[in-house]
């Protein structure tokens, strides 16, 4: 267990400190080409496991510096974006050029950007790009220059959200309105689920959110995002030394594992229909870690990544 990070959480109860921070970007959706490959590996693995059509409304928990994945939903022909947070941190400016450079790869039917986990280059076609599902009919439909024009004005003013609106900004979110509830077709998250604390709630809030019949997409990262250089490191830290590694921080590492969530989501009434995960086998071992981490199976403890999609009956 490492003495850095506890002293990094200790100075965050120093007086103007977490001020003078403010808030930071969350890191990832700051560019299209990141919100482009995000989308697309959702949306085809989700496709392989049988979700049948572009959802007409999409809900994103946890977008974060930019509401790219769920404007890239849109340019496929979603009707609605749900964009649920806790903390506003898209600005319009950004949302607008990663709008303009989506509509570009888009209308370029560009390849998928980067080969990451899980790898899907065997669901695109040669170039890489997804024309199975969404193919040239649907995207000239979707890219319309008069629909494309209206999604814009709406991200240059602000976002204002009706009821009609093609995007709506929720900050913060958590149990839909009774109106709300059951409108999602998709919720899909991507290294969100990790952050959050109360995970029963939210699971609860995203089957509330899904029709019947809607789907679930949530990839999870369970690595210790830099904070002790050992990618489980953050599993050595007993209860009460983490809650002074996180210290005033609003959100840090929830430190829930696979199995937990996967337990959650069934609890919500979610079925989960596909699971995959991404394990490693350095790192810390099972006896360097805090106590209640060590009666943990090999198969929590080995994965640093998890995509997990099922549905709502």
């Amino acid at each position: 267990m490492q003495l850095m990070p506890v002293v990094k959480g200790a100075l965050t109860w120093v007086p103007g400190v977490m001020a003078l921070k403010g808030i930071r970007p969350t890191g990832g959706s700051t560019t299209a080409d990141y919100c482009y490959g995000v989308w697309m590996k959702h949306l085809v693995l989700l496709a392989d496991a049988g979700m049948s059509r572009i959802p007409t409304t999409v809900a994103e928990a946890g977008p974060g510096d930019s509401l790219g994945t769920g404007i890239a939903a849109l340019l496929c022909g979603a009707r609605h974006c749900l964009a649920l947070d806790v903390v506003r941190f898209a600005p319009r400016e950004r949302n607008l050029a990663i709008f303009d450079e989506l509509v570009r790869l888009f209308r370029q039917r560009a390849p998928r950007p980067r080969r990451g986990w899980p790898d899907f280059d065997a669901l695109l076609e040669p170039d890489l790009f997804p024309h199975r599902i969404l193919g040239d009919a649907l995207l000239e439909q979707s890219l319309d220059p008069a629909r494309l024009a209206a999604i814009r004005a709406e991200i240059d003013a602000g976002i204002p959200g009706g009821p009609d609106a093609f995007i709506r900004y929720r900050v913060p979110w958590g149990v839909p309105e009774p109106a709300e509830a059951g409108t999602a077709d998709l919720v899909i998250s991507h290294s969100v689920m990790e952050h959050v604390d109360d995970v029963d709630a939210l699971h609860r809030a995203c089957a509330a959110w899904l029709k019947p019949g809607g789907w679930f997409s949530h990839q999870i990262d369970f690595t210790d995002h830099g904070i002790t250089g050992q990618w489980n490191g953050h599993l050595a830290y007993p209860d009460a030394a983490w809650k002074l590694v996180r210290g005033r921080r609003p959100f840090l590492l929830n430190r829930v594992q696979l199995s937990q969530h996967v337990e959650s989501m069934e609890k919500s009434g979610l079925v989960v229909r596909r699971l995959m995960r991404n394990e490693r086998q350095d790192g810390l071992r099972r006896e360097q870690l805090a106590p209640r981490f060590r009666a943990f199976g090999d198969q929590d403890l080995r994965c640093r990544g998890a995509l997990v999609q099922g549905t709502r009956p």
